[in-house]
């Protein structure tokens, strides 16, 4: 246990549904009245989570999901299912040519004998870029506002990709951690395998806690019990925190000097 106190606050999952749903309709009502919600589905609890969360503020006629295999997807009938459940229009555009392309004409015009796809920091973070480029496309096409699917827990230790799906133009759970998430899910009366599947990023053949080395259970008993974990455990959670919090801040911009007699914004 943790040697300091902190003070817990109460989540009843039912308010925090209507905060979250209330919070969507101010956002579009701003921000795009006439907009739809554009949402990446990918199958899994988050994506699956915020196209619901959509569907009770805007209706179901005002969300899209956009499907984005990289060429074979193993789950992919688990976004389908996504769709089909809450009864959105979707669209099953599929990047894996794309990725293959971008890949050729970097080694092409880096090291044609490197093999650009095998470094692990590409590989990964580059379809991410690619699908999100994809969901801004789609945005314009439709008209469109593009929905960022991270949670709270993920965001801590910077598990998601920088201008891939860390962008977005609205939020609905990035302050929610997994516990809370899975309990929102429960509680729309979503499809339990889809809430609760193994969370995955679909690229490198792990999951989620395999690559991070703990778990959203330990991370988040953390984050809001104030457990601290094992020396190991922290020690990797707190080095992930500080390599990573450059995702989640504004770019750092240089500013001109204040010289007498200029205007300096």
């Amino acid at each position: 246990m943790s040697d300091y106190k902190i003070e817990k606050e109460v989540f009843t999952v039912e308010e925090e549904i209507e905060n979250i749903v209330n919070w969507i309709k101010r956002y579009f009502v701003k921000n795009g009245p006439d907009s739809k919600a554009i949402i990446g589905i990918s199958g899994g609890k988050d994506s699956t989570i915020c196209a619901a969360l959509c569907v009770e503020a805007l209706g179901k006629d005002k969300v899209i999901g956009i499907l984005m295999p990289q060429g074979t997807q193993s789950d992919i009938e688990d976004a389908r299912k996504v769709c089909k459940e809450l009864g959105i229009r979707s669209y099953e555009i599929n990047i894996g040519n794309t990725c293959s392309t971008l890949y050729q004409a970097i080694d092409e015009g880096y090291d044609y004998d490197h093999n650009i796809e095998h470094n692990k920091a590409v590989s990964t973070n580059l379809p991410a870029r690619i699908r999100m480029t994809t969901l801004y496309a789609m945005a314009a096409e439709l008209g469109g506002r593009v929905c960022n699917t991270c949670n709270k827990s993920e965001n801590y230790v910077g598990y998601s990709t920088k201008y891939g799906d860390c962008a977005g133009d609205f939020a609905p759970i990035s302050n929610y951690t997994v516990r809370e998430v899975l309990a929102i899910g429960d509680a729309l009366e979503l499809p339990y395998d889809l809430v609760h599947k193994t969370p995955a990023d679909g690229m490198c053949g792990s999951s989620d806690e395999q690559n991070l080395g703990f778990s959203y259970a330990l991370l988040d008993a953390y984050l809001l019990d104030g457990i601290i974990p094992e020396y190991e455990a922290l020690k990797l959670i707190e080095k992930a925190n500080e390599r990573n919090r450059h995702k989640h801040i504004n770019i750092p911009t240089c500013h001109p000097l204040n010289r007498h007699g200029r205007f300096v914004f």
